[in-house]
Formats: structure tokens, C-alpha cells, sequence
């Protein structure tokens, strides 16, 4: 079978945010992504996992270089982001765009929402004079909204209906990679399940290659090919989906994993439930070695000594943990 090449690859991405001078007058950061690598083949699903405030939403921004990274590098079809700036980042962001957590707050209050997506259009220049129309009727249809709601305002939309929009908004500019940011989270369970499955028939129908950044694990073992498992800045371990769900390795993706609702109630008593202690740590201050050790029930001495080397345990599946052999 032919191995499809990968559109996006991350390498040893860092985003790190200044504080204050901490002691001895040195200025501290705090290390919101720190190192973390994955590719994403053309057409496929990666998703980033973990608990808020693991680094998943800023590494997004960070590919889409809506928050500049600290260091490393962000390859989209062989070309860096990193050393892109002004007209030449714009003309490459028009093949990378987002869907945010919050539809309400990113779609502007003040233009009826065909304005909304032809704004889109506008900036890049694209379907001008008599194609603007069409091309808007024809992105409705795609993502199942009226076209008498043209004329409306966000706050007169449901919530399942602004998220529509701000899908259409970003598939206006025909882009290749979109970012679904928490795309289901502020949604009823009903309307979580009509947008995942509207994204995945975007997907099928225009080639798209998607970052789904969740912490519903539920959802994200229906949307993705692969999963991320993210916790304090780091990937921890990686592969794709069945892998993950069925053999996870990492002390952290199995508590995540035995949180997962099971239908079956006589399964859901029997199996056995990860519980983590204590809170996650900070990130301007994160524990020395292996960062998920002081939470981890099954840490050693050593375990506080080197912040381990992912190491594959099979094809494409690795796993950051010195007790993983």
C-alpha cells in the first residue's frame, strides 16, 4: 500500500511565554508547548487530547502561526511557516484556516453573516462582482444552512447555526488544513453529533485534512485517524486511533482512556479506573524529568532524573516513559 506523504509536519515546536523575573533576577516563561512533533497525512485526522491547559489550543495556533512559536519549525507542503511573514504568511494561511471553540465570540455582531463569510472572499481576493453570491449560496448548502438566514445577525442564530457559519467562513477560502478547535464543546450532545458528522462529510467530499483539538475522548474516537496525547506541553504518546483506545501504554492515556463512559454497564463495573492525584502542575515551574511523575502511579526515583525519549513500541505508535518497554 502506498503511503500517503504528509501535508504538515511539526518539529520540536515551542511556544513559551515570558513572566516576570523569577529569583536571582532571572525572567521566567511559561512553557505552554514545549517540544512537541507530529505530521498529519493529506486527508486524514489528527487529534490532540488532554486536559485544558495541556498546551492543545496553543499548539493549533501555533501551526497556523496565529501565536508565533518560541522555536522549531512548521513545514505545510514542504514550505516552513516559521519563516513566513506579511503578504507571503496571508497567501499561505489561505490554505490553513480555524474553527474556534466559541462560534458567538468569533463571528462579528455587527454584519448579518453572509457579510461574514464574504469578508473571507474579500481578503483573498476570491469570486468577485456576480460569483460572490453563488459562491455563498453554494457554502450554505455545503454546511446545511438556509439561504433566507444570509440577512441575519449571530445573536439571532442558534448555537448549532453559528457554528455552521463559522465552518462555512472558514471552507470559503478553499482552504486545505483546518484547525477545529473544541469545534463541539459549547454545543448540546444533538448538535454535537450533526457537526461532527457535517466535518466529516466535508472532509470526504473536499479532500480535507483536519487538527481536531478535544478532550471529549468519545468524540474524538469517531472523527480521527490518529490521536495526540498531550499533557503539560508534551506529547506523550502517539498512533492511531485503535491503538490508542485499545492498547493505550502511557500511564496518562490509560487514566484518560478508563474515564471514557463504556454503554455496557456490566463492563462498565467491571473495568478498572485510573485515578490521578494532585492538580496539573504549573507550567512556568514544570516538575523536573518526566512531567507527568508527580501525578503518575507507577513513577520511580529515576522517573525524576531525564525527561524520557519518545521510543516507538510498534509502527507508528510511540510513548515518552521509561516503565513502557
Amino acid at each position: 500500500m502506498t503511503q500517503v506523504p504528509p501535508i504538515l509536519r511539526v518539529e520540536d515546536l515551542k511556544v513559551h511565554f515570558p513572566t516576570g523575573r523569577g529569583g536571582f533576577g532571572r525572567r521566567g516563561a511559561i512553557r505552554a508547548v514545549d517540544g512537541v512533533s507530529f505530521s498529519i497525512a493529506r486527508g486524514k485526522t489528527l487529534a490532540l487530547v488532554g486536559e485544558s491547559g495541556c498546551g492543545k489550543s496553543t499548539t493549533g495556533f501555533a501551526v497556523l502561526m496565529l501565536q508565533r512559536p518560541t522555536a522549531g519549525r512548521v513545514v505545510f507542503d514542504d514550505v516552513d511557516l516559521c519563516g513566513l511573514d506579511g503578504a507571503t504568511l496571508r497567501r499561505a494561511r489561505r490554505r490553513l484556516q480555524i474553527v474556534f471553540q466559541d462560534s458567538a465570540a468569533s463571528l462579528n455582531p455587527r454584519m448579518p453573516i453572509g457579510d461574514i463569510v464574504a469578508e473571507a472572499l474579500d481578503i483573498h481576493g476570491l469570486h468577485p462582482g456576480r460569483a460572490r453570491p453563488q459562491r455563498i449560496r453554494r457554502l450554505f448548502d455545503l454546511v446545511g444552512l438556509a439561504g433566507h438566514l444570509v440577512e441575519r445577525y449571530p445573536h439571532e442564530l442558534s448555537g448549532g447555526q453559528a457554528q455552521r457559519v463559522a465552518i462555512c467562513r472558514a471552507l470559503a477560502v478553499e482552504p486545505e488544513l483546518i484547525v477545529c478547535d473544541e469545534p463541539v464543546s459549547a454545543l448540546d450532545v444533538s448538535i454535537q453529533a450533526q457537526i461532527v458528522n457535517l466535518l466529516q462529510d466535508l472532509q470526504r467530499e473536499l479532500a480535507l485534512t483536519y487538527i481536531f483539538i478535544s478532550h471529549d475522548l468519545s468524540v474524538v474516537r469517531h472523527v480521527s485517524d490518529q490521536v495526540a496525547v498531550m499533557y503539560l506541553g508534551k506529547i506523550v504518546e502517539l498512533g492511531d486511533k485503535e491503538t490508542i483506545y485499545r492498547t493505550p501504554l502511557h500511564p496518562y492515556t490509560k487514566a484518560l482512556m478508563s474515564a471514557v463512559p463504556i454503554p455496557d454497564p456490566d463492563l462498565e463495573r467491571a473495568r478498572q479506573r485510573v485515578i490521578l492525584s494532585g492538580d496539573l502542575p504549573n507550567p512556568a515551574n514544570p516538575p523536573s524529568g518526566c512531567r507527568f511523575r508527580t501525578r503518575c502511579p507507577i513513577a520511580i526515583a529515576a522517573c525524576a532524573e531525564t525527561d524520557p525519549p519518545p521510543h516507538a513500541v510498534s509502527a507508528g505508535h510511540w510513548v515518552k516513559c521509561i516503565r513502557v518497554v
